[in-house]
């Protein structure tokens, strides 16, 4: 049975089939073609709520790198959803979200949709 990976900041970009990168911590052990079920929301769910399926996506490739500026270009936002993001906007974004801090390493993902 796949794995669950919320996506409850990019739910939108997923539904749209527009991000097909993630940076995650954690997720070490994700290896190259596993499946995984996008859903909307992993945690915090109340009592008789359930996961909310958006997709299932397969694992193209999975690295550790650090998240910064040497690794985050206009490119990277856009694959991650956020065109409209700069490469600074877009590491502020994402260590407030995760409580994390700039050059810590990071996950990042590459996923296609099944």
């Amino acid at each position: 049975m796949p794995r669950h990976m919320s996506f409850s900041l990019t739910t939108h970009q997923i539904e749209n089939k527009t991000k097909t990168v993630t940076r995650r911590l954690g997720w070490d052990k994700l290896n190259k073609g596993d499946l995984i079920i996008a859903v909307e929301k992993c945690m915090g769910l109340n009592k008789g709520e359930r996961h909310v399926k958006i997709c299932t996506i397969k694992i193209l490739s999975n690295r550790k790198e650090p998240l910064s500026l040497d690794y985050i270009n206009s490119k990277e936002c856009s694959l991650e959803g956020f065109p409209e993001k700069t490469p600074q906007e877009f590491i502020k974004m994402f260590t407030t979200h995760n409580d994390c801090k700039i050059g810590q390493e990071v996950n990042r993902i590459e996923f296609d949709y099944i």
